[in-house]
């Protein structure tokens, strides 16, 4: 077992993920699928193998089991928007291959290097997508973001893909109040999740947000 491999499942456990062999390799391969196409294209800032382990892999991790929470074990739609390498989506993929996730981008290459990890990887229920997500209308139980705008940009740019009691999972730094006081009215924060990621010695956090009036499954009773 290579020392990657084992901070991998050594960080998945902490998690409290039980990840199959299959799955593990499906991530090491997604880590070396990333670092190859790093050298043509800008796809991430981070270079250090060890680094990307932690703040690309074991940080998209942490957020499996408080998704699993929120949306249950049902078979689900997931946009994951501005997603670049495919983060956290394709982790998502790995980890939950009853969650069908699409990775939306306006850079073309990033899409592009998405679709070339759904067909290495045999990732069936992944699929990368070159579009502006302000056009896609498709319903979404959740929609996902990492470091892709402001709260208020996100929620506004994805809500038409948003399908009724839906949710967006926001993955941030520091919880972001300020961010959170410039939401539209329409839309209410229920949870900040503060996130503890194995090996990423940095503040970390969920915003989970719904269209104020909803409930999970639809809009709520009034």
């Amino acid at each position: 077992m290579t020392p990657t491999e084992s901070t991998l499942r050594l960080g998945a456990a902490e998690l409290g993920l039980q990840l199959s062999d299959a799955q593990i390799a499906q991530l090491l391969g997604y880590l070396d699928l990333i670092q190859k196409w790093n050298k043509v294209y800008n796809l991430t800032a981070v270079r250090d193998p060890g680094e990307m382990l932690s703040h690309h892999l074991l940080d998209s991790l942490a957020v499996i089991q408080p998704l699993a929470r929120e949306a249950g074990n049902q078979p689900i739609r997931l946009l994951d928007v501005g997603a670049g390498a495919g983060l956290p989506g394709v982790v998502i993929a790995i980890a939950r291959p009853d969650i069908a996730v699409d990775c939306v981008d306006t850079v073309a290459k990033k899409a592009a290097f998405v679709q070339q990890v759904a067909g290495s990887l045999q990732l069936p229920n992944l699929r990368g997508r070159h579009a502006r997500v302000e056009t896609l209308t498709e319903p979404y139980q959740v929609i996902t973001s990492r470091a892709f705008a402001s709260l208020a940009d996100f929620v506004t740019l994805s809500d038409a893909a948003l399908a009724p009691g839906g949710c967006w999972l926001a993955m941030k730094g520091k919880r972001p109040d300020a961010e959170i006081a410039a939401l539209p009215a329409s839309v209410e924060v229920f949870h900040v999740e503060p996130l503890a990621v194995p090996g990423l010695h940095a503040e970390r956090c969920i915003v989970w947000m719904r269209r104020r009036g909803e409930t999970a499954g639809g809009p709520a009773n009034t």
